[in-house]
């Protein structure tokens, strides 16, 4: 196990970097930058000043050198500082946005995985029925409907119209003079519509999955030998078949990291959250190259983490994985 964690974290090394070139290239691929955007329609600013902006941020050089330099002060933990006015430290800005990107996305996932698994194993059990049917429009649904649509209706019809919930922000303007359990309710509120948008695709494809897993192994030869003798129908359904139709959801979860945190930017621009994804948003806009690369270093790390998480989940309960076998 040992041996196959090791070589599964050595091949995050050469992905990561892989990452890093293809978002740097792109990222200089865009039209604009930091010292044109918001100066083109100045008139006090002349071609000298733009030139002697580049020099600075070091935008005069090479792509390949640009890229040597930023990549050096990667090694050295170091993501540089950001091109926007207050000239802050990059990783100092990504640490005040990322813990609230990171709640929402652990609770969305924890979201999905309690109703998800219940509504795949209740869909395939009950095969036809109602309950299977409604939630097989539930499912095609939350597949055609883009989530920031969604998420507009919602934030007109239950907080504009009815003003059940608040539709921005993490908490209201008077959070400070509140006591401890009314900040904990307030927060709450906020919550809800952004973690249910964030949850309500994978929601959807995990029940799915759930299902379909659930299906194929009710009809394996072992679970007929188990009625065959007996076995009560719960045990069967819920011990027996559970147990391994729910395996291959620990590798799905994975895989649905990088959707989770790329839809950060969603909806954190739809409810004006300040997490990592608007913190993107608004990097991108001023082509703030070093807050972009930060950003995008440390998203792929906590996706390939993700992912590196699940792999060893899976070959703790299927050892073929981690021998090669499989």
């Amino acid at each position: 196990m040992k041996r196959y964690a090791l070589k599964r974290l050595l091949g995050m090394i050469p992905l990561l970097l892989g990452i890093t070139i293809i978002s740097f290239g792109m990222m200089h691929l865009a039209p604009g930058e930091p010292s044109v955007v918001g100066s083109e329609f100045n008139p006090k600013v002349s071609a000298q000043d733009i030139e002697r902006l580049r020099t600075y941020y070091g935008l005069d050089q090479p792509l390949y050198v640009q890229y040597w330099h930023w990549l050096e002060r990667l090694a050295a933990l170091d993501f540089g500082q950001s091109f926007s006015s207050d000239a802050r430290p990059v990783l100092e800005k990504i640490s005040e946005r990322i813990p609230v990107t990171l709640w929402i996305n652990a609770l969305a996932m924890l979201l999905i995985i309690v109703i998800a698994i219940p509504i795949g194993v209740l869909s395939a059990v009950h095969q036809n029925t109602w309950f299977d049917r409604g939630m097989t429009i539930f499912v095609f649904l939350a597949f055609a409907i883009p989530s920031f649509w969604l998420g507009l209706l919602l934030m007109i019809s239950l907080g504009v119209n009815m003003q059940i919930l608040p539709i921005s922000g993490i908490h209201n303007y008077n959070w400070q003079s509140m006591n401890w359990l009314e900040q904990q309710l307030d927060m709450i509120k906020h919550l809800i519509l952004p973690i249910g948008i964030s949850a309500i695709g994978g929601l959807a494809g995990m029940s799915r999955f759930m299902r379909n897993g659930m299906l194929e192994v009710i009809r394996a030869d072992y679970i007929t030998t188990a009625r065959a003798m007996g076995v009560p129908e719960s045990t069967i359904r819920y011990k027996l078949a559970l147990k391994n139709a729910v395996l291959p959801i620990v590798t799905l979860l994975g895989l649905s990291i990088p959707g989770l945190i790329g839809g950060s930017v969603i909806v954190e621009q739809l409810f004006s959250i300040p997490g990592m994804g608007l913190l993107f948003y608004e990097a991108v806009l001023s082509r703030d190259y070093p807050l972009v690369m930060g950003i995008t270093v440390i998203g792929a790390i906590l996706t390939l983490v993700g992912n590196l998480i699940a792999d060893l989940s899976y070959a703790l309960v299927d050892p073929r994985i981690r021998t090669g076998s499989a």
